[in-house]
């Protein structure tokens, strides 16, 4: 079993390099609602968890270097959507709460956990 390579995980660095292209690129050039809207929301799980569980390990609140797996995908995806959609828009006059956002989340996190434990098991 690979030991997982946080930050460094090819499905992470491709996730950052997206969101970065397109919060800084395609957004502004493209009138596709889908990259308006939810395009980084899908992204949010593949680019984001890694790094808080580098973080959570150097903490030592992580006691292993497996890939995440189902519960730690699905905890994360439970706080982040509360506070993305659920609180947010409590703090936040921008923030708006969006179902398909959340829908989003959960498309991004299916796939990322079908990655990783496909490449972290290899």
């Amino acid at each position: 079993m690979k030991p997982f390579a946080y930050g460094r995980d090819p499905l992470c660095l491709i996730a950052i390099g997206l969101y970065a292209l397109n919060r800084w690129g395609l957004n502004s050039w493209l009138d596709f609602p889908f990259l308006h809207d939810h395009f980084n929301d899908l992204l949010l799980i593949p680019a984001a968890l890694p790094l808080v569980l580098w973080l959570q390990r150097l903490l030592g609140w992580r006691q292993h270097d497996r890939g995440p797996d189902a519960k730690e995908i699905a905890l994360h995806l439970i706080v982040w959507g509360l506070i993305a959609e659920g609180i947010g828009p409590h703090l936040f006059d921008h923030a708006t709460r969006d179902w398909r956002d959340l829908a989003a989340y959960t498309v991004g996190a299916v796939l990322s956990g079908l990655w990783w434990r496909y490449r972290c098991r290899a």
